[in-house]
């Protein structure tokens, strides 16, 4: 049996400062995984993944992460990619601040 293919961003962490990015529609990374392009084809998640593996000056770790659309754009679907949208848990300032 084939397995569905669900909707997916492209994330990674930025290279200087460890955050969790996302990749956008026109090529640049946000922190806010609300303004990421959403695949929703198979092909175009698999090129636009190495399209950004080959940004290794500027991200590490790149990987598909599913995700759903959301009233402002998309959503994690996993409690990981939710974790990552919070930033580092060990910290009180960043995006622990701002979502207080």
């Amino acid at each position: 049996m084939a397995r569905v293919f669900t909707p997916k961003v492209v994330t990674a962490n930025a290279l200087l400062e460890g955050d969790a990015v996302w990749l956008t529609e026109d090529d640049t990374w946000t922190r806010n995984m609300r303004e990421a392009e959403l695949l929703t084809d198979e092909a175009h998640a698999d090129l636009r993944l190495l399209e950004a593996q080959a940004r290794a000056d500027e991200i590490a770790g790149a990987y598909l992460a599913d995700a759903k659309a959301g009233e402002n754009g998309p959503e994690p679907t996993h409690f990981r990619e939710e974790f990552r949208t919070r930033g580092p848990s060990n910290y009180a300032h960043g995006k622990q601040v701002e979502l207080s």
